[in-house]
């Protein structure tokens, strides 16, 4: 099994503005990091050419999207926290605003299988409806992928 995780930030202005300048300038060197570090498999892009895009969608205009897959939790928390993300991550509240719901999600999917961002999207929505179980949870609240593993879902991805 593998880890998706999906992760929601409201933008304090517009992408292309000056308030976030910044944090678009270290997308391209935070994500080379993550491309390389060990146990990454996937993430969301929009464009191949332009390392700085970020994910158009239909979620709402001030709404940044981080969508990927990693071979284990402890692959994507050491990308989290033991990596110059950590430190773009502490300046968050500069260009994004607080929210009071959950923002991040992660699930366990079958070894090979890449989830859509419509799927991401439902996990989110039902970790802030029903709280973190093994179909939607935090790092706080993790699952085992063995717990995953046996259900429905997962099953049915396999076929």
């Amino acid at each position: 099994m593998h880890l998706a995780q999906l992760n929601v930030a409201h933008m304090r202005a517009p992408v292309d503005s000056p308030e976030l300048a910044e944090f678009v300038a270290l997308l391209e060197p935070v994500n080379a990091v993550a491309d390389a570090a060990p146990g990454f498999v996937w993430r969301l892009k929009e464009s191949e050419t332009d390392p700085a895009a970020t994910v158009i969608h239909d979620y709402g205009d001030h709404l940044l999207i981080n969508f990927s897959v990693w071979e284990s939790l402890d692959t994507l928390w050491n990308y989290a926290y033991r990596s110059v993300h950590l430190g773009v991550l502490r300046r968050r509240r500069e260009w994004f605003l607080r929210m009071a719901e959950p923002y991040m999600v992660m699930w366990w999917i079958p070894e090979g299988y890449i989830p859509s961002l419509a799927e991401g999207m439902a996990r989110l929505d039902r970790l802030r409806a029903e709280g973190p179980g093994p179909q939607a949870f935090t790092f706080k609240d993790s699952y085992d992928s063995s717990e995953a593993a046996s259900l429905p879902a997962a099953a049915e991805v396999r076929k």
